[in-house]
């Protein structure tokens, strides 16, 4: 059976971004989901078109196809008195937010000033190429 839209897959993945290893299924259960439905990246969703059940395969995705650019607009300065009482930020530091939606979002410190941080609402890995090594399970 070959991975088409509509088609129920599973996988097995190892995901690496400069040459380090991010995630990986291996060891875990593999990850399901519905071909053409949107449930995982489009670029990778690509690169599994056709496989069969059994497949493996490298696969290079580009940032664009991933998570997209970095958008600088993503970037916003807060006073440090909007933190919670007692935390010391820190660069790189990750920190759960809010969306004006309502829904939890990790965000990023990208740089502590005086009175402020600069937060980063982008994806962790907006702007990065992904590497994945694939292999297919099943086809439903």
């Amino acid at each position: 059976m070959t991975i088409e839209s509509g088609k129920k897959v599973t996988f097995h993945y190892t995901l690496t971004v400069d040459e380090q290893v991010i995630q990986t299924s291996e060891g875990k259960q593999p990850l399901a989901y519905t071909h053409g439905s949107g449930e995982i990246i489009p670029g990778l969703a690509a690169e599994l078109e056709g496989m069969n059940e059994g497949e493996e395969k490298s696969v290079h995705v580009s940032a664009e196809n991933a998570y997209g650019k970095v958008n600088p607009d993503a970037f916003k300065e807060l006073p440090k008195s909007s933190l919670p009482e007692g935390l010391e930020p820190q660069k790189d530091m990750m920190l759960q937010a809010h969306s004006p939606e309502g829904q939890e979002i990790l965000v990023r410190i990208s740089d502590v000033k005086e009175e402020s941080i600069i937060i980063d609402m982008n994806h962790p890995l907006a702007g990065k190429d992904l590497m994945f090594d694939v292999k297919v399970v099943s086809i439903e």
